[in-house]
C-alpha cells in the first residue's frame, strides 16, 4: 500500500529543497561512471542530474497504484530489474513515500552494481520541516534519522561516504541559499558506495616435476654383492 498524499512533493518548498539537495550531491555524483543510472522519486517533477560519464537514466516515480515513468511496476513487487543493473541509484524522498521503506531500500541495494553509488535524500525529523510535513501529510508518514539509515546500509555491505544537511531550517520557497550545506537544514543527502567483491583466489596448480631415470650402471663405490 502507498502512503496517501503525494501532492506534498509538488509543493514549492519541497521543490526548492530538492534543487538544493541536487546542488549538494552534484560535485560527487558527477564523478560516477558506468552504463546506467536509476532515479526513483516521490514525484515525477524532479529533473535528474546530468552525469557525463553515465550512459543514461531510467526514471521512475511513486504514484497512486504503483511506479510510473520509463518503467511501470506494482508498488508491492520487487523492482523489475536484474541484480546489479545500475551504477548509480538515486532515491529522492522515495523512502518517505512508501509504506514499506525497508523493502524499497533492500531492492535499491540489490540493483546497485558493486562499486556503484547510492544517493538518498529526505527530510530530517529534527528540523522545522517536520511539523509542516506531518501537517501536510495528515500524520500518515514517518521521517527517519539518516544515522539509522546509514547503519542499515553498512550492515548490507555499503560504505557511507558522507551525509550532509542542506536547505533552510524551515519550509520556504525563497531563492536557494548561497551555500548548499547547512548544519540546521531541513533536508539531508547521503552518499554511499557498494563494496566491490573480493577477488576469488585462484586454485594453485602443482608445478610439473621432472623425473630422472636412473641408468643401468652402478655407482663406482657400489659392490656388486650388495645388490645380488
Amino acid at each position: 500500500m502507498l502512503h496517501r498524499d503525494h501532492r506534498i512533493y509538488s509543493s514549492a518548498p519541497l521543490r526548492q529543497l530538492a534543487d538544493e539537495q541536487t546542488r549538494a550531491m552534484l560535485p560527487d555524483i558527477q564523478r560516477s561512471a558506468g552504463a546506467r543510472a536509476l532515479s526513483l522519486g516521490a514525484s515525477g517533477d524532479g529533473v535528474v542530474p546530468s552525469l557525463p560519464m553515465i550512459g543514461g537514466w531510467t526514471r521512475m516515480w511513486i504514484a497512486t497504484g504503483g511506479y510510473r515513468g520509463d518503467v511501470c511496476a506494482a508498488i508491492d513487487a520487487p523492482l523489475p530489474f536484474l541484480d546489479e543493473a545500475f551504477d548509480v541509484v538515486l532515491l529522492r524522498h522515495a523512502l518517505e513515500a512508501v509504506a514499506e521503506p525497508s523493502v524499497l531500500l533492500v531492492e535499491a541495494m540489490r540493483v546497485l552494481a558493486p562499486g556503484g553509488v547510492l544517493v538518498v535524500t529526505g527530510l530530517h525529523p529534527v528540523s522545522g520541516w517536520a511539523p509542516w510535513f506531518y501537517w501536510r501529510s495528515g500524520g500518515t508518514r514517518t521521517l527517519r534519522f539518516p544515522g539509522q539509515l546509514g547503519r542499515r546500509l553498512e550492515r548490507h555491505g555499503l560504505e557511507i561516504e558522507w551525509t550532509r544537511r542542506v536547505g533552510r531550517p524551515w519550509p520556504s520557497d525563497a531563492a536557494p541559499r548561497a551555500a548548499p550545506f547547512n548544519p540546521c537544514g531541513g533536508g539531508y543527502v547521503m552518499m554511499a558506495r557498494k563494496r566491490c567483491r573480493r577477488a576469488t583466489p585462484l586454485r594453485i596448480l602443482p608445478a610439473p616435476t621432472r623425473l630422472r631415470v636412473a641408468s643401468g650402471s652402478l655407482s663406482p663405490g657400489t659392490r656388486r654383492s650388495a645388490v645380488l
